[in-house]
């Protein structure tokens, strides 16, 4: 089958022989969707768990933070800007 030619090889080998694109395109779609959870966990888990070690600036740090949750979001899981807030007061900073 044609389209299964232009699928990334990490996900070809998990996905059955078929002829039939609708049931194709559905296999596709299940193992689309396990991926994006296993991403939306592990950022969420590095977002949480991030602490500042002064290898680079506050700003930076912030700001990586800040992509982080973008990411999420475009996984839809908006991150509530006072939970990002906790986050950031308890990244670990020593003053």
């Amino acid at each position: 089958m044609r389209m299964r030619m232009i699928v990334a090889d990490s996900i070809k080998t998990t996905l059955p022989k078929t002829e039939n694109v609708k049931e194709f395109m559905g296999f596709v779609g299940e193992r689309s969707q396990t991926t994006n959870k296993f991403f939306a966990e592990t950022l969420m888990s590095t977002l949480t768990i991030m602490k500042f070690d002064g290898s680079r600036t506050m700003h930076e740090h912030v700001i990586e933070m800040i992509n982080i949750a973008a990411r999420l979001k475009s996984f839809g899981m908006a991150v509530n800007e006072n939970f990002l807030g906790n986050v950031l007061l308890s990244c670990g900073i020593d003053v």
